[in-house]
């Protein structure tokens, strides 16, 4: 029987098989051909007994005559075209483009006046403006003196007196002054919230929901209302790395929440970018990136206990990992800790030169919320802004204090314990990791911190230099925009079962847009009503003088204006801004005081201060509101006004 079916299948086949074309067709040779023969089927010789006699049958089917011929192979130009438009139209670029989209909408009116104006206020945004700018132009003209900001002069290391953004100086290396720096600073500011939409786009996606619940999910997490009162401090609105390179890692390792290790979709490209990222993100500043480091390193040693327990002990199936992936964890890990390791070595130099950089106990006390701020959103929110004022009057420091992640975040992420694609096991961790991350962000506020963050804020190196807890709400946040991507995802699946029952096995107009209905009201939570105020504008002193200068007044919002105005010449100036005020510049306030007398200008003097500049817009209130116009005969300097400012050569 096997025999016969086997013969049969033969016949088939040989009877199936086509004519192959005569070479001379293939090459474009001309042939003479019959009439009778066009359109009639190829024919083969077949074998008789006697040798010098053959005879023809046809191999097919007639009609096969009429089938279309084959397509050649498509030219170079129209393979490139559809690799182009593959490429456009893949859902990785259709979600950057919606991202940037999003983000001008959201942050809007961010770049309508993008040379003027800047989002929040003008202390801490010029202040960050500045960092990029420095970094960018020492990079470019002499690297070794990064630490060595032109700022609070003469004092050393200042560059570290706060968060840097250093992985912004690229950017800081296009253009040279304050309206490049201003430009330069509300570009980065939407590209921001753009990356932190795409990134948990993607770890949400790669953890395994579809593209609504992801985009849900990114949603509340990039734009939560929260954020708002971080509108002014760009080291924590740019977050997008950290959900990006967990997205990254996880793909490159074949982990996703929903379906487990698949060692089939492992990548070492994928590790090696996840790394990067990571680094790169410490690299924009330690007040969100301590965290992440030590979240990280926990993430690391879970899955590396997770995965020994499981091939040696439980599973009898063991699953590869790959020797050139454990290189690649190996090597990525050893970068992303060198990045973390020279970033902080300027940071402790600063705690060894200045021990009132120190942060205490009492000042987490005065920045640790107290479970109301969890349902409290900042003044910046269009919705809740006017409606949560008494509020936040009832806070001790509001703008640290106002965390509301959003109403609808809440609800979706409840609902997603009840009904999600997360079995219950995945559920119960989500949940357990939101209180645990939000106790974190009670700082203080919880039973004092004894068993919380006081721990932390004691014993993990490096922890006691954030003061304000409330950031820690990144996490929770990003949990609980995970934890409503289950329910999203659970909802869309029911719509599609609805969808299959139907006649068209379509979903309805309605039910795609109850679909899309999560994601309008998480965006519509998120929008804002930020202020976009006028940065100061440069006096005209600062753009030809070679210092050393100091401005006065001088005070810690005041100077970070000045900060911004030395991006033109990057002159040493005595000024600037930071979480700390150094004694020295302490100091320099106290005295400069009485200036111009004697006293002031021989302390200057010895300083190194060749220039100062008293700013009228700002006299009225200060002592120099009555000495002003006084003449400085005797005194053994010269004083001119230029613009609004006066200035004293000494």
């Amino acid at each position: 029987m096997t025999g016969k079916r086997a013969a049969a299948d033969g016949d088939r086949a040989s009877t199936a098989d086509p004519v192959r074309p005569d070479p001379a067709s293939i090459n474009g040779t001309e042939q003479q051909l019959d009439e009778t023969t066009v359109g009639r089927p190829a024919a083969e010789p077949v074998a008789t007994d006697d040798p010098a006699e053959t005879k023809t049958e046809p191999t097919d089917d007639p009609f096969t005559a009429f089938g279309p011929a084959p397509k050649g192979r498509p030219g170079r130009l129209v393979r490139a075209r559809r690799a182009v438009v593959r490429v456009l139209i893949h859902e990785w670029s259709l979600a950057t483009v919606v991202a940037l989209v999003v983000a001008v909408a959201m942050t809007w009116p961010t770049l309508r006046y993008p040379l003027y104006t800047i989002p929040q206020d003008t202390w801490d945004p010029t202040l960050q403006a500045w960092q990029m700018a420095w970094s960018g132009h020492i990079l470019l003209t002499d690297p070794t003196q990064l630490w060595q900001a032109n700022t609070f002069y003469p004092q050393s290391w200042s560059f570290a007196f706060s968060d840097t953004l250093l992985g912004y100086a690229p950017a800081g290396m296009i253009g040279d002054g304050p309206v490049a720096a201003v430009l330069r600073y509300n570009i980065i500011f939407v590209l921001a919230h753009a990356l932190a939409a795409l990134g948990a786009y993607a770890l949400i996606r790669q953890l395994g929901t579809g593209r609504t619940a992801a985009a849900v999910g990114a949603a509340g997490y990039a734009y939560a209302p929260w954020l708002l009162s971080q509108a002014g401090h760009l080291h924590i609105v740019s977050n997008g790395g950290i959900p990006l390179a967990l997205a990254m890692l996880a793909r490159g390792h074949g982990w996703s929440l929903r379906y487990g290790y698949r060692p089939q979709r492992r990548s070492v490209t994928w590790a090696l970018a996840g790394w990067l990222t990571a680094a790169w993100q410490v690299s924009l500043g330690f007040g969100i990136g301590l965290p992440f480091i030590y979240i990280l390193a926990v993430i690391c040693l879970v899955s590396l206990a997770m995965y020994l327990v499981r091939r040696t002990w439980f599973w009898p199936q063991r699953k590869p990992f790959g020797a050139v992936l454990l290189l690649t964890d190996l090597a990525g890990g050893a970068l992303f800790t060198a990045v973390g390791v020279l970033l902080a070595i300027p940071y402790f130099r600063v705690a060894e030169l200045h021990p009132n950089a120190a942060r205490t106990m009492d000042d987490l006390a005065a920045y640790s919320p107290p479970l109301s701020g969890f349902f409290t959103a900042p003044a910046e929110s269009l919705i809740w802004g006017d409606r949560h004022a008494d509020a936040r009057a009832a806070l001790p420091w509001h703008p640290e204090m106002t965390l509301l992640p959003g109403f609808v975040l809440y609800a979706l992420a409840l609902a997603g314990l009840v009904l999600s694609i997360w079995t219950w096991r995945q559920r119960l961790l989500l949940l357990a990791g939101v209180l645990l991350t939000g106790i974190l962000a009670m700082g203080s506020s919880f039973f004092d911190g004894t068993y919380s963050y006081g721990l932390l804020f004691e014993y993990v190196p490096g922890w006691d230099g954030i003061r304000t807890p409330g950031r820690m709400m990144l996490w929770t946040t990003l949990l609980l925009a995970i934890l409503a991507a289950g329910a999203v995802a659970a909802f869309v699946r029911r719509v599609d079962d609805i969808a299959r029952q139907r006649v068209t096995e379509r979903p309805g107009a309605l039910l795609r847009l109850a679909t899309l209905l999560p994601l309008l009201l998480v965006l519509v939570e998120g929008l804002n009503v930020t202020p976009h105020p006028e940065v100061p504008e440069q006096p005209q002193i600062m753009r030809v003088d070679d210092g050393p200068i100091l401005v006065l007044p001088s005070s810690q919002n005041l100077d970070q204006h000045v900060m911004l105005w030395s991006t033109t010449r990057f002159q040493p100036v005595v000024n600037g801004g930071s979480g700390f005020t150094p004694d020295q510049l302490a100091e320099v306030r106290e005295i400069t005081r009485t200036f111009p007398d004697q006293s002031s200008i021989g302390y200057l003097r010895e300083l190194g201060v060749r220039t100062v500049v008293l700013r009228r817009d700002q006299v009225p209130g200060t002592p120099w509101q009555t000495t002003v116009d006084l003449p400085v005969d005797g005194l053994g300097i010269d004083r001119v006004d230029i613009g609004d400012t006066v200035v004293y050569r000494l």
